[in-house]
């Protein structure tokens, strides 16, 4: 049974009953004169201007789309792209901020500070380069068919990535123009689509064009960020008021596994409390990918700290497709297929902990 009560946003929008939050945002206005824009555009140390309006951006895309649950004329003028955009816009001051950041790069929590309208990050990425983009009828029952956009490049190193061989190449693939991956993502809306799936490798590194692709596009669509969410909280702040659907990857349920196999730093931290604040940002979908010894020290551990920080009603997509990939046969404890009584050990956990929400 699909998780109606816990994506009931998610499939508002995917049926065109209420705008998504992208389209709310760029219809909302933003009172900035051209002064506060130049002065803070060019200065990091002024970016906190740019937050503070920011934060109100998102007070008043709340506000108005409360006020279109009850104003069914002005919810058509939005979803027909009738009604009158603002001259400034909630988007265009979250692309403003992005292009702040993106000089001195702070997207994920590595915080390499480069310039990375000159040269690559700790992530190896420059320009946002797309390995493939179609639709995907593999994801999860209530994503399908997913208009899904795989980046090239990744802000984690895994030693076992199922898609290392996008995720290590981040010079891959090939660069599409915002307004032309806009076309494509309202064609796709047109024909069948019910979402737009950014991914990767991660999406993290490309945020900014990501952004700049959703200003442009016409359709109304639920915008699904699919992520490891190993992101600053910069980038959680720019992805709250238009990512519709977290689809989300919770690997660990510690930090020693996961500065081993994947080389990030305050793992548990860092994603936990992303995770809590993607689930009062939108609605969201979670992963976990079973890795074959890892049970007791990561699974396990990690389902409690589901259960205990973001409850019973949490979607949970519990995952059995691990395969040794990329560099996992080196590793002793991964360099083995995952086994079936493994991840029926993790499932009954799960439904033993009392979860509601356990989908495949």
């Amino acid at each position: 049974m699909e998780p109606f009560n816990a994506l009931k946003t998610y499939y508002a929008v995917k049926i065109n009953q209420r705008p998504s939050k992208s389209r709310v945002a760029c219809y909302t206005p933003i009172n900035l004169s051209e002064t506060d824009l130049s002065e803070s555009i060019h200065s990091a140390e002024n970016l906190s201007f740019l937050w503070k309006e920011h934060q109100r951006g998102l007070e008043i895309s709340r506000d108005i789309t409360k006020s279109l649950l009850n104003d069914t004329s002005k919810r058509a003028d939005i979803l027909n792209l009738s009604h009158e955009l603002p001259s400034f816009s909630f988007m265009d001051l979250k692309i403003k901020i992005a292009e702040v950041i993106f000089r001195e790069c702070i997207l994920c929590p590595q915080k390499c500070r480069t310039d990375r309208t000159l040269e690559k990050g700790k992530c190896g990425v420059t320009e946002p380069r797309i390995s493939s983009e179609f639709l995907h009828m593999g994801e999860e029952q209530p994503l399908v068919p997913s208009h899904t956009i795989f980046f090239s490049g990744c802000n984690m190193g895994c030693v076992y990535c199922q898609n290392y061989d996008i995720s290590t190449n981040p010079q891959g693939g090939m660069f599409i123009s915002p307004s032309d991956l806009a076309c494509r993502i309202d064609q796709c809306r047109k024909e069948e689509s019910y979402n737009v799936n950014f991914v990767g490798g991660d999406p993290t590194p490309n945020l900014l064009y990501v952004l700049r692709t959703l200003q442009l596009i016409r359709e109304n669509i639920p915008v699904v960020w699919n992520s490891n969410m190993y992101l600053s909280s910069e980038s959680m702040k720019l992805l709250n008021g238009f990512t519709d659907l977290y689809l989300t990857d919770f690997k660990y349920g510690n930090n020693k596994c996961a500065l081993r196999l994947s080389g990030v730093k305050n793992y548990m931290q860092v994603v936990g409390c992303n995770h809590k604040i993607a689930q009062k940002a939108g609605d969201m979908i979670m992963r976990h990918l079973v890795l074959p010894g890892h049970v007791e020290c990561c699974s396990i551990p990690l389902l409690e700290w589901i259960y205990d920080n973001l409850g019973p009603d949490m979607v949970l997509n519990i995952m059995g497709q691990y395969r040794p990939l990329y560099k996992a046969p080196t590793y002793q404890d991964i360099s083995r297929p995952i086994l079936p009584i493994e991840v029926g050990e993790v499932v009954g956990y799960a439904k033993d902990l009392g979860f509601r929400n356990i989908i495949n």
